[in-house]
């Protein structure tokens, strides 16, 4: 019995290694387009599918960015501005992409933008600090795709969406776990309802990797400590904070320098015939974030929380 189970389990695996060594053909006819490429894996992605021969339409948020990646790639590149939390930016991005593809089509759709500040205990923040990392993280992310959805059906083409492991498992407090938990149902609904039309929706979720959203995480748990009331304060405690906010360092410290470890999953969603649904980047979301999301959840709240710092009241309670 054992030993036709292994070889069912090989067959399954062999069929997937071949069905994902299937090319698109014909990709340097291709048009993607790629969100938040002033930096991190958006700017990587836009590099290295460039020197793949895809026609790239790379949307930066500052007009600095655009220049520095336009300075590094090919001419086939093209930039443009876009700020996905405006919808008249993302209307205007719109019209600018149909420009580009005309009667082809947008063959990839990477919603790549993001944010991860403000990031702090909940209690410390505002509703405010919500609603900023939800509006670009999900609510521009949305937008964008409703409105890129004509031009990527017209090419029966890819939709990709940059999520994270913090959408399969909530490790801190603030929006950015709320924003990507909210990237995954959107991402599963799209892809059941698109899937008649031919269109292939795949989610990337990586781990922790050395990227602006996390290099800016201590000056933001910083800034919302300091704007705490001082009755929260003083439930937390000093030592708390310290203590916190060494964890976020040795985080940052301990990140994950290798993007390629995302853009390789990003670019065979968009140019295997067969993508998965769902890509993990990162060997601690492989081996821990996304096993720990299917323990029962007191076993992974504990495997969260045990090394977490008492709150001040807490320990003299």
């Amino acid at each position: 019995m054992w030993l036709y189970l292994a070889v069912l389990v090989g067959l399954y695996f062999l069929r997937r290694w071949y069905r994902e060594r299937q090319r698109v053909e014909k990709l340097t006819e291709k048009y993607v387009f790629i969100t938040g490429c002033d930096s991190g894996f958006g700017n990587q992605l836009a590099r290295q599918l460039d020197t793949r021969g895809l026609r790239v339409l790379a949307a930066c948020l500052t007009e600095k960015g655009a220049q520095e990646l336009e300075r590094l790639t090919s001419d086939r590149l093209k930039t443009t501005l876009l700020d996905v939390t405006c919808t008249d930016s993302v209307a205007a991005a719109t019209k600018w992409v149909n420009s580009c593809v005309g009667n082809k089509g947008l063959w990839g759709l990477v919603n790549n933008a993001g944010k991860g500040i403000p990031i702090a205990i909940n209690e410390w923040l505002t509703k405010e600090d919500f609603a900023k990392l939800l509006d670009v993280n999900l609510l521009g992310l949305i937008d964008v795709t409703l409105q890129m959805l004509p031009l990527v059906r017209r090419a029966k083409g890819r939709v990709v969406n940059v999520s994270s492991v913090m959408g399969r498992l909530a490790c801190f407090g603030g929006g950015y776990c709320l924003s990507k938990y909210g990237v995954e149902a959107f991402s599963d609904t799209l892809r059941r309802e698109m899937s008649p039309f031919g269109i292939k929706v795949s989610i990337i979720e990586p781990g922790a990797f050395s990227t602006s959203i996390l290099q800016s995480t201590l000056e933001s748990f910083q800034a919302s400590w300091n704007k705490a009331l001082s009755e929260t304060k003083e439930v937390y405690g000093q030592l708390y904070f310290e203590n916190f906010l060494k964890f976020f360092q040795n985080l940052r410290e301990n990140s994950n320098k290798n993007l390629f470890l995302v853009t390789d999953c990003i670019e065979h969603a968009l140019t295997s015939r067969y993508p998965r649904a769902r890509y993990s980047g990162g060997l601690d979301a492989k081996l821990f974030y996304l096993p720990v999301s299917y323990l029962p959840s007191s076993v992974a709240d504990f495997i969260v929380t045990y090394t977490w710092p008492k709150p001040a009241q807490v320990m003299s309670g």
